[in-house]
């Protein structure tokens, strides 16, 4: 009998800390500066990241002390992933908390972190640090994604 994954059969308030974790793809999405049109509301991603991403490889050089160091760094939690609309909406948190599927370039569904860098997810090698920036040098990014939404890559 084949065992259904845990995200299809547990609700994120349900998921051991081990399994929360494992959602995230490591895209760093989460990790950029965003900026919200007033008038719209939209949120526009742009090629700052925060200063503790590690833009190569996507991931917090100090996950640990992300908040202290960060204070706006926003945790994600089973409570507050409904409610952050700034989170991609290629955010396993954020499908799951939405009643969809993980993707199928996602770790968890492929087997392979790679997959993400495949499917152009990842900010991988698209960003520097916010530090790195003044303010009117940043510029939004245009996320390419319809393809790798919509289909499995062959």
């Amino acid at each position: 009998m084949v065992e259904i994954p845990f995200w299809k059969r547990k609700k994120l308030s349900e998921m051991s800390s081990g399994e929360w974790e494992s959602l995230c793809d490591g895209c760093a999405r989460c990790c950029l500066v965003k900026l919200e049109d007033e008038d719209t509301g939209r949120i526009h991603f742009t090629s700052a990241a925060c200063k503790l991403l590690d833009g190569a490889t996507c991931r917090c050089t100090d996950y640990r002390n992300r908040s202290r160091k960060v204070p706006d760094c926003v945790r994600l939690t089973p409570e507050n992933v409904g409610e952050l609309s700034w989170l991609p909406h290629s955010c396993a948190y954020r499908l799951l908390a939405e009643g969809k599927d993980l993707a199928w370039w996602h770790p968890l569904v492929s087997g392979r972190p790679e997959t993400v860098r495949e499917a152009g997810i990842s900010v991988a090698g698209r960003t520097r640090s916010e530090e790195l920036f003044d303010d009117d040098e940043l510029w939004t990014l245009r996320w390419r994604l319809p393809k790798a939404l919509r289909r499995r890559k062959a």
